[in-house]
């Protein structure tokens, strides 16, 4: 259930450094958490469906942030856009810059789609005071490798009922997680949710998994 507080919500186009990679921060009135983004391969951060759950988690009083894991010249080599350790670099990179303004004080999590949800899974290990939470959104959590023993965030993984084959690598990936984990079959969706009702189901599920895990915080962003 959204909480009609959570307006107004500001919007802010950001550069973080030390690539100057873009990104948008939204920050709701009285947020309880923030939440950055991983998008997954071929995306960026003008993913509609990325944007869509970012909207509908900035509703439910969760600042978010959505930026761009590579520069250009990286997105045309396709390796980089496959290079976990290098993503998860890049997570960390924003959790940190993060860290300096006025919304590194409320709790953190991540929610990551496809590739980016392992590139979140290894920064999640690497950072374990700082990550409260991972959410993952038809990801592929098994490219995290070894990572995944080390991880204790609170993971959900949601997976399409009908995203064959990715479903069994999430299972095998759940099984490694440590922490409290949760798996999350969604009927009838496919592997991006075009399905009506779907990407809701995703929003409704983040939303609940986010406000368990990230405890509430004292309100640092007016």
């Amino acid at each position: 259930m959204t909480d009609p507080t959570a307006r107004p919500l500001h919007h802010r186009d950001i550069r973080i450094p030390p690539l100057g990679l873009a990104g948008t921060l939204s920050v709701p009135k009285n947020s309880l958490a923030l939440v950055v983004f991983a998008h997954g391969s071929g995306s960026s951060r003008l993913s509609p469906r990325n944007r869509a759950v970012a909207d509908g988690l900035n509703e439910h009083r969760f600042a978010t942030l959505l930026f761009d894991l590579l520069t250009g010249d990286e997105e045309a080599d396709r390796a980089n856009i496959f290079d976990i350790p290098l993503l998860a670099d890049r997570l960390g990179d924003a959790v940190r810059w993060l860290d300096g303004l006025p919304v590194g004080g409320l709790p953190l999590g991540l929610f990551g789609a496809s590739t980016g949800a392992a590139a979140a899974l290894v920064a999640a290990a690497d950072m374990p005071k700082r990550i409260g939470a991972v959410v993952s959104r038809g990801g592929r959590p098994d490219l995290a490798g070894d990572a995944l023993d080390a991880v204790q965030a609170p993971t959900l993984l949601i997976v399409g009922g009908a995203d064959h084959g990715v479903i069994e690598l999430n299972r095998q990936a759940l099984a490694r997680l440590s922490g409290p984990k949760a798996l999350e079959i969604i009927p009838g969706a496919t592997h991006l949710f075009p399905e009506p009702g779907t990407l809701e189901a995703v929003i409704e599920l983040a939303a609940r998994w986010f406000d368990r895990h990230l405890a509430p915080a004292v309100d640092v962003t007016g």
